[in-house]
């Protein structure tokens, strides 16, 4: 009797040391994963506090990257490119003015194809009774005819600025247009549409932030109200001949802002003023 009932104290020696081990082992890990929890939770928030530090870096280099390869269609982003050089990057106005003259003359250059475009299906009785020039929204607008009748800076920036937005109700029209214009070439005409639309709204936009950096004068703009109504017409020749005419308009006053704009980057450069 007393040996088993000191092996049954060995036994439970063993068992309670066991036990006592067991627990001990159990308290560890509970601490450590207590630790690892809070190191855990430490680490997640450095690692957030880290991302949110890089996000404005980020953004940056998306809107470079933008400014690099442009949109998918290939047309760059030109007020998210003048504002990051002009806000972030303090570029001199002079680079400024030779990105806002490279958008005139493409401008210029889309409205050109467009005028041609049409041309290739317009009728010859159209060209008799097309309204003028001197018909045009913008005529009233008094703008240098020559280099030796050219304005200051500031004024030649304004009038640029005045016509592009005397332009964007007429384009509107243009655009909603084109969709029931009769032309073999419409949907072509449809999409140029669309692109003279967007490279004019941003070369406005553009044109403001530079205008920021002259004279005063040139925060003036021309009011020059369009009132040719919301549409081209009802008939085939009606709509074809006013469609003509509005983008003939169009493509004059373009070409009048790429000047503008082309004497202004001359006159930045400083190397060859006798040009400008």
């Amino acid at each position: 009797m007393m040996k088993r009932t000191k092996t049954s104290g060995k036994q439970l020696a063993h068992r309670l040391s066991s036990l006592l081990h067991k627990q001990t082992l159990g308290a560890r890990r509970s601490i450590k994963w207590k630790q690892t929890g809070v190191q855990t939770q430490r680490r997640q928030a450095k690692e957030k506090k880290k991302k949110a530090n890089k996000q404005p870096h980020r953004k940056v280099q998306r809107e470079g990257r933008k400014m690099t390869h442009g949109t998918r269609n290939g047309r760059k982003p030109f007020i998210t490119v003048m504002y990051m050089v002009a806000v972030c990057s303090g570029v001199p106005i002079g680079d400024l003015l030779e990105r806002a003259a490279q958008h005139s003359d493409k401008l210029y250059s889309l409205s050109t194809t467009l005028t041609h475009d049409l041309d290739s299906h317009f009728p010859p009785m159209g060209r008799m009774i097309m309204p003028r020039p001197s018909a045009c929204h913008t005529s009233s607008l008094q703008t240098p005819g020559d280099k030796e009748q050219a304005l200051q800076e500031s004024e030649l920036l304004s009038l640029a600025r005045s016509l592009l937005q005397a332009w964007a109700d007429p384009l509107v029209v243009l655009s909603s247009s084109a969709n029931t214009l009769p032309h073999p070439a419409q949907s072509k005409i449809i999409n140029k549409i669309h692109e003279l639309q967007e490279h004019s709204k941003n070369l406005g936009d553009g044109l403001n932030i530079i205008s920021g950096k002259m004279d005063p004068t040139a925060q003036t703009i021309s009011s020059l109200p369009y009132r040719g109504g919301n549409d081209v017409g009802q008939d085939k020749l009606s709509k074809l001949i006013k469609f003509q005419f509005l983008l003939s308009c169009f493509r004059r006053d373009s070409h009048k802002i790429d000047s503008f704009l082309k004497v202004l980057r001359c006159r930045a450069a400083k190397t060859q003023p006798h040009l400008c």
